[in-house]
């Protein structure tokens, strides 16, 4: 009898922790006004019609229900959450059940920070990162580089999608710039190609794109998709062998 009630006593425990887990988990419930904010900032979903519309809010939704987003030194508002869902959304609308099952929060930081994550002081030139080893499934960002990707003047530039396009590129367990998730592998090896042949063009002074994309591989392809998402035409026009790949990989051709 004394065993018994001990197990009866371990498993009302272990129920009653993970009954607390889920029910203190931070909650971002959908927010009243966000398709006004979505019409006000997002081009992207600006440029949709009316089904694309419906399917992205439902995507910032989900998005927003299932990731604890949180300010160091700042408080989140709602603006901040639009931002940020629609960078996780983005790169990902053409693969609708797509879940970032390698994020669980969102860090927003008032400004750039350093390697030791502060925020005042010199030396903070990071406008974002994905965390790795104890910092694995925590992605940080800058509310001023998160605006200003979104703001008239971002040129081809918006350092949250290219955050959650290393996240994606991540999830195939190697952060190499090839997301054999996205990509057929019949694509691999002429993707990689591609870019050596593009990393090369901006070496010689011959290429429009970010010098940063020669970092590596990984930083080419964010760099890449960047440009793809936030200026498709000129894009296009410019670099239209590099513009088609993005396109398969992201399933963007009939979005």
């Amino acid at each position: 009898m004394f065993i018994l009630i001990v197990i009866i006593l371990i498993v009302v425990g272990v129920g009653a922790y993970f009954f607390w887990k889920k029910s203190s988990r931070p909650d971002n419930p959908p927010i009243a006004n966000y398709k006004d904010l979505l019409q006000s900032h997002i081009a992207f979903y600006q440029k949709l019609g009316a089904t694309g519309k419906l399917k992205f809010e439902k995507m910032v939704a989900a998005f927003l229900n299932e990731t604890n987003i949180e300010g160091v030194g700042t408080e989140i508002s709602e603006l901040d959450k639009v931002l940020i869902a629609s960078s996780a959304v983005i790169p990902i609308f053409g693969f609708p059940e797509w879940k970032y099952h390698n994020l669980t929060n969102v860090i927003l930081y008032p400004d750039t920070f350093d390697g030791a994550f502060q925020f005042e002081g010199e030396n903070r030139n990071i406008l974002g990162m994905v965390g790795s080893g104890y910092m694995n499934g925590q992605m940080l960002l800058s509310r001023s580089a998160l605006t200003r990707g979104f703001s008239n003047n971002a040129g081809a530039e918006n350092a949250a999608i290219h955050e959650f396009v290393h996240l994606l590129d991540k999830s195939d367990g190697a952060t190499d710039g090839i997301p054999e998730n996205l990509l057929a592998h019949q694509y691999a090896i002429p993707w990689l190609h591609l870019m050596h042949q593009e990393m090369h063009r901006i070496q010689s002074g011959k290429s429009d794109i970010n010098p940063y994309a020669l970092t590596n591989e990984a930083e080419f392809f964010a760099v890449a998709a960047e440009y793809f998402f936030e200026k498709p035409g000129q894009l296009q026009h410019k670099h239209p062998e590099l513009y088609e790949q993005l396109s398969r990989i992201f399933n963007q051709k009939n979005v």
